[in-house]
Protein backbone atom coordinates (compact mmCIF):
# COMPACT_ATOMS: atom_id res chain seq x y z
CA UNK A 1 0.00 0.00 0.00
CA UNK A 2 1.19 3.39 -0.64
CA UNK A 3 3.37 5.15 2.05
CA UNK A 4 3.59 2.09 3.95
CA UNK A 5 7.28 1.69 6.20
CA UNK A 6 9.17 3.59 8.01
CA UNK A 7 11.24 4.88 5.02
CA UNK A 8 8.62 6.85 3.69
CA UNK A 9 7.66 10.27 3.83
CA UNK A 10 4.22 9.37 5.44
CA UNK A 11 6.07 6.74 7.52
CA UNK A 12 8.31 9.48 8.88
CA UNK A 13 5.31 11.99 9.65
CA UNK A 14 3.67 9.35 11.43
CA UNK A 15 6.46 8.84 13.81
CA UNK A 16 6.71 12.34 14.58
CA UNK A 17 3.16 12.29 15.48
CA UNK A 18 3.10 9.33 17.32
CA UNK A 19 5.46 10.89 19.55
CA UNK A 20 3.44 14.19 19.52
CA UNK A 21 0.22 12.07 20.25
CA UNK A 22 1.43 10.26 22.95
CA UNK A 23 2.84 13.59 24.72
CA UNK A 24 -0.27 14.88 24.54
CA UNK A 25 -1.92 11.83 26.47
CA UNK A 26 -4.07 10.98 23.09
CA UNK A 27 -4.19 7.69 21.44
CA UNK A 28 -1.30 6.31 19.50
CA UNK A 29 -1.48 5.57 15.79
CA UNK A 30 -1.85 2.37 16.87
CA UNK A 31 -5.16 2.96 18.35
CA UNK A 32 -5.99 5.32 15.68
CA UNK A 33 -5.73 2.66 13.33
CA UNK A 34 -7.79 -0.27 15.14
CA UNK A 35 -10.28 2.96 15.23
CA UNK A 36 -10.09 3.88 11.28
CA UNK A 37 -10.18 -0.26 10.54
CA UNK A 38 -13.55 -0.64 12.22
CA UNK A 39 -15.43 1.67 10.21
CA UNK A 40 -13.43 1.51 7.40
CA UNK A 41 -14.51 -2.56 7.48
CA UNK A 42 -18.01 -1.53 8.00
CA UNK A 43 -17.84 0.38 4.32
CA UNK A 44 -15.42 -1.34 2.54
CA UNK A 45 -17.58 -2.60 -0.31
CA UNK A 46 -20.06 0.14 -0.52
CA UNK A 47 -19.07 3.15 -2.70
CA UNK A 48 -19.19 6.29 -1.45
CA UNK A 49 -17.11 4.52 1.38
CA UNK A 50 -14.69 7.14 2.50
CA UNK A 51 -17.75 10.06 2.99
CA UNK A 52 -19.57 7.35 5.17
CA UNK A 53 -16.22 6.22 7.28
CA UNK A 54 -15.96 10.39 7.72
CA UNK A 55 -19.43 10.54 8.76
CA UNK A 56 -19.40 7.90 11.39
CA UNK A 57 -15.99 9.24 13.02
CA UNK A 58 -17.39 13.01 12.95
CA UNK A 59 -20.84 11.50 14.90
CA UNK A 60 -18.44 9.16 16.96
CA UNK A 61 -15.68 11.74 18.31
CA UNK A 62 -17.18 15.31 17.33
CA UNK A 63 -14.48 16.20 14.56
CA UNK A 64 -12.10 14.26 11.90
CA UNK A 65 -8.47 14.76 13.21
CA UNK A 66 -5.84 14.92 10.68
CA UNK A 67 -4.22 12.23 12.37
CA UNK A 68 -7.11 10.01 11.61
CA UNK A 69 -7.51 11.58 8.08
CA UNK A 70 -3.92 9.95 7.60
CA UNK A 71 -4.87 6.40 8.46
CA UNK A 72 -8.19 6.59 6.15
CA UNK A 73 -5.74 7.41 3.69
CA UNK A 74 -3.67 4.82 4.46
CA UNK A 75 -6.66 2.39 4.93
CA UNK A 76 -8.47 2.82 1.70
CA UNK A 77 -5.51 3.98 -0.76
CA UNK A 78 -7.12 7.50 -0.75
CA UNK A 79 -4.45 10.90 -1.01
CA UNK A 80 -4.85 12.85 1.69
CA UNK A 81 -5.53 15.77 -0.50
CA UNK A 82 -8.84 14.26 -1.86
CA UNK A 83 -9.66 13.08 1.88
CA UNK A 84 -9.51 17.17 2.77
CA UNK A 85 -11.52 18.25 -0.47
CA UNK A 86 -14.40 16.25 1.25
CA UNK A 87 -13.62 17.61 4.60
CA UNK A 88 -13.24 21.08 3.90
CA UNK A 89 -16.22 20.84 1.19
CA UNK A 90 -19.32 19.67 3.65
CA UNK A 91 -19.72 22.36 6.20
CA UNK A 92 -21.06 19.21 8.54
CA UNK A 93 -17.29 18.31 8.98
CA UNK A 94 -15.39 19.99 11.69
CA UNK A 95 -11.14 19.37 11.16
CA UNK A 96 -10.79 20.96 15.46
CA UNK A 97 -12.07 19.63 18.32
CA UNK A 98 -15.96 21.31 18.69
CA UNK A 99 -17.45 22.81 22.42
CA UNK A 100 -20.42 20.70 24.34
CA UNK A 101 -22.50 23.73 23.24
CA UNK A 102 -22.95 25.24 19.38
CA UNK A 103 -23.68 28.58 19.27
CA UNK A 104 -24.39 29.61 15.08
CA UNK A 105 -24.89 33.32 14.83
CA UNK A 106 -26.69 34.23 11.66
CA UNK A 107 -25.40 36.88 9.72
CA UNK A 108 -27.82 36.89 6.38
CA UNK A 109 -29.32 40.48 5.55
CA UNK A 110 -32.13 40.44 7.97
CA UNK A 111 -29.79 39.23 10.78
CA UNK A 112 -27.47 41.73 10.07
CA UNK A 113 -29.52 44.42 9.94
CA UNK A 114 -31.07 43.81 12.95
CA UNK A 115 -28.15 43.48 15.42
CA UNK A 116 -26.49 39.88 14.81
CA UNK A 117 -23.12 42.25 14.38
CA UNK A 118 -23.59 43.54 17.67
CA UNK A 119 -24.41 40.17 19.30
CA UNK A 120 -21.17 38.64 18.07
CA UNK A 121 -19.30 41.11 19.22
CA UNK A 122 -20.78 40.85 22.52
CA UNK A 123 -19.50 37.30 22.13
CA UNK A 124 -16.36 38.40 21.45
CA UNK A 125 -15.56 40.72 24.00
CA UNK A 126 -17.86 40.02 27.28
CA UNK A 127 -16.89 36.29 26.97
CA UNK A 128 -13.54 35.67 24.72
CA UNK A 129 -15.41 33.47 21.94
CA UNK A 130 -13.78 34.14 18.35
CA UNK A 131 -15.56 33.00 15.55
CA UNK A 132 -14.33 29.69 14.52
CA UNK A 133 -12.99 28.54 17.51
CA UNK A 134 -13.99 26.00 20.39
CA UNK A 135 -13.33 27.87 23.59
CA UNK A 136 -9.82 26.36 26.18
CA UNK A 137 -12.59 24.24 28.66
CA UNK A 138 -14.02 23.10 25.17
CA UNK A 139 -17.03 24.05 26.71
CA UNK A 140 -18.40 26.26 23.33
CA UNK A 141 -17.64 26.70 19.90
CA UNK A 142 -18.60 30.06 17.88
CA UNK A 143 -19.64 30.04 13.92
CA UNK A 144 -21.49 32.21 11.92
CA UNK A 145 -24.12 31.19 9.03
CA UNK A 146 -25.31 33.05 6.01
CA UNK A 147 -28.96 31.84 6.83
CA UNK A 148 -31.07 29.94 9.02
CA UNK A 149 -34.26 30.45 7.69
CA UNK A 150 -35.78 32.25 10.48
CA UNK A 151 -35.57 35.97 9.04
CA UNK A 152 -38.94 36.23 10.53
CA UNK A 153 -37.39 36.48 13.92
CA UNK A 154 -34.50 38.27 13.06
CA UNK A 155 -31.55 38.77 14.53
CA UNK A 156 -31.77 34.74 15.24
CA UNK A 157 -29.13 32.73 16.79
CA UNK A 158 -28.64 28.88 16.85
CA UNK A 159 -27.48 27.46 20.26
CA UNK A 160 -27.48 23.88 20.53
CA UNK A 161 -29.74 23.66 17.58
CA UNK A 162 -32.84 25.55 19.23
CA UNK A 163 -33.46 28.79 17.34
CA UNK A 164 -33.37 31.81 19.55
CA UNK A 165 -35.30 34.35 17.70
CA UNK A 166 -35.62 38.22 17.93
CA UNK A 167 -32.33 37.95 20.13
CA UNK A 168 -30.59 40.97 22.05
CA UNK A 169 -26.88 40.96 23.10
CA UNK A 170 -28.52 40.36 26.44
CA UNK A 171 -30.44 37.81 26.14
CA UNK A 172 -27.76 35.41 24.50
CA UNK A 173 -25.14 36.31 27.28
CA UNK A 174 -27.98 35.32 29.71
CA UNK A 175 -27.96 32.36 27.68
CA UNK A 176 -24.82 31.35 27.52
CA UNK A 177 -24.02 32.33 30.75
CA UNK A 178 -26.64 29.73 31.80
CA UNK A 179 -25.02 27.08 29.95
CA UNK A 180 -21.74 27.86 31.75
CA UNK A 181 -23.08 26.40 35.12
Amino acid sequence: MVGEGSDSVFGKILTIMTSETLDQGQMSCEEIRKNIQKYVDKWRNVEGSLIMVLHDIQEDIGYVPREWAMEIGKALDIKLARIYEVLTFYHYFKLKPQGKHSIHVCTGTACHIKGAPAILEILKTQLGFNVGETTADRLFNLDVVRCVGACGLAPAVVIDGEVNGKSTPEKIIEKVKSLQS
